[in-house]
């Protein structure tokens, strides 16, 4: 079953009460996961960064990064209560850490083991090599990357996750890392990757889901899509194309200030997306073609059988002249005509008949 994760991210404004709000509609929704991101401002940017595009687009002010995420931090107390929070309703928590404390705070403080890994910290060598470190299973985001770029930060989850604790990282040990059987092994059982295309909302021309079938084919690993797109259309069509999981960022509101509401879905939107991927799983079936249950009380009404086209006397050739093929189906089937032609009937039968075998 599509593990869906109800990305929060940081709409709730730095807002406690919100916070618990998007839990209570993420699980509302049906979600499986509801997603937060964790951070200090001050260990995540400079104090002069400056805002994305659609950032500034989005909220409205032209301020730094540093201002607008030091207002949008959770602090770590209303973590520990929406840990508990989620446990009580059946949702598992997750969230991103953007820094190394966040990290240690996520598996050593919050106990996670699941950790996300956003599209931002692909190239982050060292912080990717912290998170394989943990030990916890990784969903690791690859917006704005080239196939190059993930397998080289597979390479250094590989040696984090096999290497001995007091082996010296390099570029050399992380490629023999990844090219070992143990290492291929512990990449299989601990890392799904999603494709993303990083930009809020993103143009549907520049989606490119088939690049997740690329990275099922070069790497062998789970495959997901992290939605950036408006709307739940592409969330739908990647589970039919195999995603296995889908993230999608969701608010109260579209109209709240701060950078991600607008590219957001709204509670009612969420429950829908969940919804569809749900109907969607259970449409791909096996795979295997044969009828459904549901389609054997309609065979004899759709399909055809020979039937007599005129009266036909016993020891008659059968011909095309006096055979025709009609509703309903349960007499001998029309693919049998080429073998009745040319032989002779064995009873009588009047216009409109089924022929019998």
């Amino acid at each position: 079953m599509t593990l869906i994760i109800a990305e929060a991210g940081v709409n709730h404004n730095g807002n406690r009460d919100l916070a618990f709000k998007l839990v209570d509609a993420a699980h509302h929704a049906g979600a499986d996961i509801v997603k937060f991101q964790t951070f200090k401002a001050k260990n995540l940017v400079t104090q002069s960064a400056r805002q994305a595009e659609y950032q500034v687009r989005n909220t409205g002010v032209n301020e730094s990064q540093f201002e607008m995420l030091t207002r949008l931090e959770l602090d770590y107390e209303t973590h520990k209560a929406l840990v508990s929070y989620c446990h009580d309703l059946g949702i598992e928590f997750l969230s991103t850490a953007f820094d190394s404390e966040s990290l240690s705070f996520l598996v050593n403080d919050l106990g996670l083991s699941r950790l996300k890994i956003p599209s931002g910290e692909l190239t982050n060598a060292p912080f990717v090599f912290e998170h394989a470190r943990t030990g916890c299973d990784l969903i690791i985001s690859t917006g704005m990357a080239t196939l190059a770029e993930v397998e080289a930060a597979l390479g250094v989850i590989a040696f984090g996750l096999i290497a001995p604790l007091d082996a010296q990282p390099s570029a050399d040990n992380f490629v023999q890392a990844y090219a070992s059987n143990e290492g291929q092994r512990a990449l299989k059982q601990k890392v799904t990757l999603l494709h993303c295309t990083t930009e809020y909302p993103a143009p549907v021309n520049e989606i490119n889901l088939r690049a997740m079938h690329t990275m099922q084919s070069a790497f062998g690993l789970n495959i997901g899509y992290s939605d950036h797109s408006a709307g739940i259309t592409l969330s739908i069509a990647a589970v039919a194309m195999g995603a296995q999981v889908i993230e999608k960022h969701f608010t109260l509101d579209k109209t709240m200030e701060g950078p991600d509401h607008k590219a957001s879905l709204e509670p009612a939107e969420l429950q829908s997306m969940v919804k569809a991927i749900r109907e969607v799983e259970q449409a791909l079936g096996s795979g295997i073609k044969a009828p459904q249950p549901s389609e054997i009380k309609n065979k004899q009404v759709a399909r055809k059988s020979l039937v007599a086209a005129t009266a036909i006397r016993r020891g008659e050739i059968f011909s095309a002249c006096n055979l025709s093929i009609k509703r309903p189906g349960n007499g001998v089937s029309p693919c049998q005509y080429w073998t009745l032609l040319g032989t002779q009937a064995k009873q009588d039968y009047e216009e409109g008949d089924l022929i019998h075998g």
